[in-house]
């Protein structure tokens, strides 16, 4: 990774990075960093930077995640990937030079316009078959396809992003198979589920099955508010194709959805059926998309963070956890696993999430103001103690609020500095207590959610 000096402009944009790139204004902020359009003063091209701060990156336990998902961008060059032009840092910041795509997310023309035409859904799926067998002829595996990580360009054509839960091939261990538990909702394979290791190869192909089916059905094969219900119609393979999927496409779904990876359906068998093979009639062309989300690091039109008044959409897995009987605590690692061993909470709520933030700041604001507020928005809030503290600082509390359907939310209150037996008689006799009345029980009706 280059080292460079960088000649920072102000919020709305300027300044010029590393002689190289003239910095425009800011797409948007995402939890590390920001984005900005810029110019290569080399080429003249429209590139998308992405300035992330190390430190964030760090105490969030990221930088080995980040690190591989350079090194596999670096090493994944197609047409239907974003590509990663130019990695740069500094002591304090690391710089993405991206490429900028125009077109936003295949997932909102999908909110959109609802279900594609089949030979447009065909035009998309080649595209991103291309890209993934191309990722896997060189031990890469995504790990987390799915419409939102699928943007397009303005000429329609697929692009592959987001490679930050991605696996290479030797990350496998000595039976030859990945072990991470991670991924998305709905688009995860089933053996992904049963923590005995999987393919990642196989894992992407059902994942690529169900957007094949989102494209065509305009909705999930196996849709359900209950996470524990679709987690069973999954491993099952309990789904129907709608009345207007053609003859080849019926054949061809259950081959890419088989719930026993030994049987599914392989790339070099894909490319050689009837629905694959078939001549499109028209090529898609993207002309008005709506604004993608900010978080992407390659969107080209994006709200300002200080529009978004929502709270982040919660992992797949965070969520399945908090259901009885499955046991994935390793996706826990890290800084929220420890906070809630050391006598934290996650629950789930259906107030409101400005009224969760509105009680936390009361909860913060009692016992004579020997609490404060930091950090207060739709995504949660930070406090910490007043006072300096003990050995081990001022005790720090931080509360990440997700959205996990329309009207649940989970909330994730974790330890961020201090004393452990400090944090513990805070939840305690404090937190706890206050927040009783808006946990969502789990003996509540369709409840997902359990107090931690």
């Amino acid at each position: 990774m280059a080292e460079a000096a960088a000649a920072e402009g102000k919020k709305g944009g300027g300044g010029v990075l590393q002689g190289r790139y003239e910095m425009g204004r800011v797409l948007g902020h995402g939890n590390f960093g920001r984005v900005h359009v810029a110019r290569d003063l080399r080429t003249g091209r429209s590139v998308a930077v992405k300035v992330v701060a190390k430190e964030k990156v760090v105490r969030a336990g990221m930088a080995e995640q980040m690190k591989r998902e350079i090194a596999v961008m670096k090493r994944v060059s197609h047409p239907n990937i974003v590509e990663l032009h130019e990695v740069m840092a500094t002591r304090s910041k690391i710089y993405l030079a991206l490429e900028l795509v125009r077109g936003g997310e295949l997932f909102a023309r999908i909110v959109r316009s609802g279900r594609v035409r089949e030979d447009v859904a065909r035009h998309y799926f080649r595209q991103l078959i291309s890209a993934v067998d191309f990722c896997h002829a060189r031990g890469v595996f995504h790990r987390d396809l799915k419409p939102e990580n699928l943007l397009l360009d303005e000429q329609g054509n697929l692009k592959v992003v987001d490679f930050g839960l991605s696996a290479l091939a030797d990350h496998a261990r000595a039976d030859g198979l990945l072990h991470t538990l991670c991924g998305t909702p709905g688009y995860a394979a089933p053996e992904v589920l049963r923590d005995k290791g999987y393919d990642g190869a196989k894992a992407d192909i059902w994942s690529c099955g169900v957007i094949l089916f989102v494209l065509l059905a305009g909705s999930l094969p196996f849709p359900d508010d209950n996470i524990v219900t679709m987690y069973k119609k999954v491993q099952r393979g309990d789904y129907r194709c709608p009345p207007w999927f053609s003859t080849d496409a019926r054949r061809l779904v259950p081959k890419l959805l088989d719930p026993n990876p030994a049987t599914r359906i392989t790339i070099a068998e894909l490319v050689e059926t009837p629905w694959f093979k078939k001549t499109s009639i028209a090529r898609p062309v993207t002309t008005e998309p709506p604004p993608p989300p900010i978080d992407h690091p390659v969107v080209c039109a994006a709200k300002e963070a200080e529009d978004k008044d929502e709270p982040e959409t919660m992992n797949a897995f965070h969520l399945i956890s908090l259901s009885e009987g499955f046991d994935l605590s390793p996706l826990f690692e890290g800084n929220s696993a420890r906070g809630r061993r050391e006598g934290g909470m996650l629950f789930a709520t259906r107030e409101p999430a400005k009224g969760v933030v509105s009680r936390l700041e009361e909860v913060a604001a009692r016992g004579g103001g020997r609490m404060r507020v930091t950090k207060s928005g739709a995504g949660g809030v930070r406090f910490e103690g007043a006072a300096r503290g003990g050995a081990k600082g001022r005790l720090a509390v931080a509360a990440e609020i997700f959205s996990v359907a329309p009207s649940v939310l989970v909330v994730d209150v974790k330890k961020d500095g201090g004393d452990t037996l400090e944090y513990r008689s805070f939840c305690s006799e404090e937190l706890r207590p206050a927040l009783q009345d808006i946990v969502w029980a789990a003996d509540q009706p369709a409840s997902v959610a359990l107090a931690v």
